[in-house]
């Protein structure tokens, strides 16, 4: 029988279950055998590969090693497969032990905003109401009646039907007329009616006109047309720390009156309140400017488009729970606070004299380098290192001359 030659790569057969592999591991005695320490139960499990995992393994050592023909010390392949057992359960052990996982990248927390909707009953939803002229002639119909019986009745209290039914249909007559008139409503456009009953929403009234509806509930004007909103200057700091004063308008209405009446205590408190926040927050993600090159300068607040696209947003997200509407929420201004304004001026002008320099002597640099080379060209002078030097020089010294108190100029 031959020995085995090659070593065998038994290590991806263990990756996939290295907690079975190093339960087998365990019971590989020092000696080489490989023998299992017992039999498998319920409590250890087999090895990667049924019962003859690692304890076959050990088997094929000993085999190889000492039952095989022609597997003495002295003989060639005696020497190569004694070793080659060792290898063989090394790989098997460094497969099976279970390696350290590397600590997990944890993944950006998403911004925490309200729900969409913070209690599913509480929806708009319209109530019922009928024509106002309906209720009108009703109520006339009732007020005729009442007026009339009394000439061809005698109005008197009695316990006998036929005696009482006069006085009693005066009573539902005036009791009709009151309803009537109780109920009607005058519904403007751009306005709503909000009914609520022993604290429950039993509806929103959105008609216009004259019209009736239940007197039974509470009406609650609510206005829906759209409004704007300009916010006093707002404290907040940029992404450098530097104090700022902005001011916000915000371009919003009611959309669900319900939530606007019953979400909230007071809804344009609220959007107030997430006005400042909104903005805070929006703001101190970039720098109010930037005073380096203009190839590498970042985004920064005076890009109030992007500024404002984000700040109706995040506000939106965060008024829509209580049914208000955001359209646009822009800046209209972001300066720099009274107690840093005069510094961060002085900082502003010197990077626009740098920039404005730089550009100069760029400009200058250009053209002394194209005039030394057109002369050069056409041979008009023949110069050596040290009167190219000087030409330069004066060349430099009279351009700048030229062009930096005309471009101050402009």
């Amino acid at each position: 029988m031959q020995p085995y030659r090659d070593p065998l790569v038994l290590g991806p057969l263990f990756r996939d279950e290295e907690q079975a592999g190093a339960r087998a591991t365990a019971t590989v005695r020092p000696d080489g055998s490989g023998a299992p320490g017992g039999p498998a139960g319920p409590g250890r499990p087999h090895g990667p590969h049924g019962p003859h995992g690692l304890g076959a393994l050990g088997a094929l050592g000993a085999r190889g090693g000492a039952g095989t023909p022609g597997s003495s010390p002295d003989h060639p392949r005696g020497r190569r497969g004694s070793a080659e057992p060792d290898t063989l359960r090394q790989a098997a052990v460094h497969a099976a032990i279970p390696r350290p996982a590397g600590p997990a990248m944890a993944a950006p927390a998403a911004p925490r905003t309200l729900p969409a909707v913070l209690d599913p009953e509480l929806t708009e939803r319209p109530a019922r109401a009928c024509s106002g002229w309906w209720a009108l002639l009703t109520a006339a119909l009732a007020t005729a009646g009442a007026a009339v019986l009394p000439r061809f009745e005698e109005l008197r209290p009695s316990t006998s039907p036929t005696e009482a039914w006069p006085l009693a249909a005066v009573v539902c007559c005036a009791l009709l007329t009151l309803a009537a008139l109780c109920g009607l409503r005058r519904g403007r456009a751009g306005q709503a009616w909000s009914l609520t009953l022993f604290g429950r929403y039993r509806g929103t009234i959105r008609r216009t006109g004259l019209l009736w509806s239940n007197p039974l509930p509470r009406h609650t004007r609510v206005d829906v047309r759209l409004r704007h909103w300009r916010s006093e200057p707002l404290c907040v700091v940029d992404s450098e720390g530097t104090a700022l004063r902005a001011v916000v308008l915000v371009v919003w209405r009611v959309r669900d009156t319900a939530r606007a009446l019953l979400a909230v205590d007071d809804h344009t408190a609220y959007l107030s309140g997430q006005v400042e926040s909104a903005t805070a927050r929006v703001l101190s993600r970039m720098p109010a400017d930037s005073f380096g090159p203009e190839a590498a300068e970042p985004e920064t607040l005076r890009d109030t488009e992007a500024v404002g696209d984000e700040l109706t947003r995040l506000l939106a997200a965060e008024c829509k729970a209580v049914g208000v509407e955001v359209f646009s929420a822009r800046p209209l201004h972001v300066e720099y606070a009274p107690e840093v304004a005069a510094a961060m001026q002085r900082r502003r002008v010197a990077s626009i004299d740098a920039r404005h320099r730089d550009s100069v002597l760029t400009s200058v640099l250009d053209a002394v380098d194209d005039t030394v080379h057109r002369m050069s060209d056409r041979g008009l002078v023949s110069l050596d290192d040290y009167e190219r030097k000087a030409l330069v020089k004066d060349l430099t010294v009279a351009f700048y001359t030229a062009r930096g108190p005309a471009a101050d100029a402009r």
